[in-house]
Formats: structure tokens, sequence, C-alpha cells
């Protein structure tokens, strides 16, 4: 069953905004809420583009604009909402991805371009590869720990590789390269990409408070892949730097 209709754009499954919003049955008038989804970290033309939905707009005033949400986007905007619709959202835009990745081509110019591409990222995976195999040598002779460790605490073993970044400004650098939510209650948790390279994980704590009510933390806490993800990171920036 089509809960929210997908689209394709630039080759890619689309979502739009408006047809989420009104799915998601958010109160807040469209464009005061989807400015406020996309101060979660989201970059135009990498998880969103901007569309015109009507050039002419028959209430007068200027064209109505429409954004094209990538399955990532629309699935991540859905679990930041923390309700039902929320969740049956996201799971419906899961059992998408997984359908769209098992479609073959629908022409020969789709498996052309299919093709192409594949070969480009083939390309592109080892030319990273080796330039970054003396960095990850290195890197794998570092003291990552082999549980999962607090940001502060990775900010720690960078500075000891002469990686001076603190924990203020690792936390400012992470949010600002779209692993973790910049605003509201999200803030300072992993985004949903950072989620599905198993860089993080949070760590949830009931507290008992003296008047009896209860309050809930959550810590997001480096996994020992994202250790070894951050320091090869950071090395690599120094080396271009250099």
């Amino acid at each position: 069953m089509e809960l929210i209709k997908i689209t394709e754009q630039n080759g890619q499954g689309a979502v739009s905004a408006r047809e989420l919003h009104l799915f998601l049955e958010i109160e807040t008038r469209f464009n005061d809420w989807i400015k406020r989804m996309f101060e979660y970290g989201f970059s135009e033309n990498a998880d969103y583009q901007v569309l015109l939905k009507n050039e002419y707009n028959p209430n007068g005033g200027r064209p109505e604009t429409d954004y094209a949400l990538s399955i990532d986007c629309a699935k991540e905007i859905s679990m930041i909402q923390r309700s039902e619709k929320g969740k049956q959202a996201r799971q419906y835009f899961i059992e998408c991805e997984k359908k769209l990745k098992t479609q073959a081509p629908r022409s020969f110019s789709a498996a052309l371009k299919l093709a192409y591409e594949s070969q480009l990222k083939i390309e592109e995976q080892q030319k990273q590869l080796e330039y970054q195999k003396p960095l990850v040598i290195f890197a794998e002779a570092l003291q990552i720990s082999e549980h999962s460790i607090l940001i502060g605490e990775l900010s720690k073993i960078l500075k000891q590789n002469n990686i001076d970044t603190g924990q203020n400004r690792m936390f400012e650098w992470l949010r600002g390269n779209g692993y973790l939510m910049k605003y509201g209650e999200m803030r300072n948790q992993p985004t949903q990409k950072a989620m599905d390279l198993g860089l993080f994980e949070v760590k949830t704590r009931t507290i008992n408070n003296p008047d009896g009510s209860v309050r809930v933390t959550k810590t997001t806490k480096v996994t020992p892949k994202g250790q070894q993800y951050f320091v090869n990171k950071f090395l690599s920036i120094q080396r271009k730097s250099a």
C-alpha cells in the first residue's frame, strides 16, 4: 500500500515535503515546519531539492514551493516527529528502500546510467582506499577502545596524535558535518546517516528525582568503529591541509 507517493528525482527516489507534511498531520504551517526541519542539518542538493510546485498561484502571490526529499531525509524527518504517524512513515520508507534496491532498471538508458554510476563509485572507492591506506595502518596502531567512549574522550585520543580539537570544537564539527543533530531536543544525538554507518550508540538512563518524577537522559557515545572512522577522517583532513 502506497502511504506516501515516491517519485524519481535525478535517478533517485524522492518524496514531496508537502505530501509528507500532510500525512504526518502536522498542525504547524508547512513553510514554518519545513524550515525548522532543515535546521536539523539537512543540505540542499544532497538531502533535498527546491521545487516550484505551481508556476501560477491561483490565490495570487508567489508560486507555491515544494521540496523533493531524498528517502533518507524523509525517513529522518519522520523519526524526528516522535509520533505514531512518524513511526508509520519511517517504517514505510525503510520498506520502500528495500524494494528500490531490488528493482531492475526500467529502461536501457537507466541501466546504462546505473552501470556508469556503479563504475564511477568503484573507481572512487579504489582511489580512496589507496589514499587512506597509510592512514588506516597508522590509525590501527592507535589505542582504540574496545568499548564505546564519550565524544570528549575521542578528542583526547586525537590530541595524543597531534590533532588538537577540544570537546566543544569536536561537537561543533560533528554537528556541522551532519553526524549529530543541530537543534531542539535531538541536539547532539546522532543523525540517521551516522547511525547507519554504525558510528555512535545512544545510552539511555532513567533517573528518579526526589519529588517522585522521572527524568530520562540520553548520552551519545562513539563506537569502536566510530573511533576508527573519525581518527582516519581527521588524519585525512590534516594530511590534505599539510
